[in-house]
């Protein structure tokens, strides 16, 4: 990792970023903006790309060849850059396309600089409600809305029955994942679906509790673990290991109610 200097001057970076995909993100939503099927030449599942996804990622990359040169690149929308530093910026320019495309103001633009170990700093910025969510992994976390800076702090729960529990969709659970989710958020207080990435922005403001996911890219978690553990939380896999290369992922308000949740997800963890 690079001094705390360096990574202060990554945070202003990362900033930046979020600054240029905000316009982009807002001209297309609440449009009527269509959006194309990555696998409709394959016949794959449904999995919506708008204009908006291409043109943040393409102008954030231009970017980061201008300012970190060197550094690598690795998105959902073009092929990925090798670094030449150790570095690399992970970038989902529009977290929740589904909810872009309906208008709802759930998805994110995500943004995380990685070293070889996993995210260091990132990014989760919400351009409609003019929210962003930033955070350095294990170190701190806060919010930036409105002019003001506000740290954030997940909520100390750690019993099953008291916490609020998220994920994106229980429709995406199949087999023994679908048995294990339903038989954990059926011991939960109340449950909210289809939060996307905010539902780990979140649980960093002291709301949510748990959010239990599964068939995450790399470009989906990298940006989620600064900002969860910089406010307090934990996330890993469903084994209890990193989780910042995607697959299963688990985000805890705590570690008492983290180590209750792989408990209940044990004998789905893969």
């Amino acid at each position: 990792m690079r001094s705390a200097h360096g990574l202060q001057d990554e945070l202003v970076f990362l900033a930046q970023l979020a600054d240029t995909a905000r316009p982009l993100a807002l001209r297309h939503f609440r449009t009527g903006i269509g959006a194309d099927s990555k696998g409709a030449a394959s016949g794959a599942a449904y999995d919506p790309v708008t204009i908006a996804d291409r043109d943040i990622e393409t102008a954030l990359r231009a970017l980061i060849a201008q300012h970190r040169p060197g550094d690598g690149v690795l998105g959902e929308e073009h092929a990925a850059s090798p670094s030449r530093t150790g570095r690399t910026y992970v970038i989902d320019p529009i977290d929740g396309t589904r909810a872009y495309i309906a208008g709802l103001p759930t998805w994110c633009v995500l943004i995380a600089l990685n070293d070889a170990n996993g995210p260091l700093a990132s990014v989760i910025d919400q351009p409609f409600t003019g929210e962003r969510f930033l955070g350095i992994t294990g170190q701190s976390a806060w919010l930036d809305h409105q002019g003001e800076r506000t740290p954030l702090a997940t909520r100390p729960v750690t019993r099953l029955d008291e916490m609020i529990i998220s994920t994106t969709d229980p429709g995406l659970f199949a087999g023994a994942e679908a048995e294990a989710f339903s038989r954990l958020a059926a011991q939960a207080r109340v449950r909210r679906y289809g939060l996307d990435a905010y539902g780990y922005a979140a649980l960093a403001l002291g709301g949510v509790d748990l959010v239990v996911e599964n068939g995450l890219k790399p470009w989906d978690v990298a940006a989620l673990a600064p900002v969860v553990t910089g406010a307090g939380g934990v996330i890993t896999d469903w084994r209890g290991g990193p989780c910042h290369e995607g697959g299963q992922v688990v985000a805890a308000a705590s570690p008492g109610l983290h180590a209750r949740a792989l408990e209940a997800l044990r004998d789905a963890a893969r």
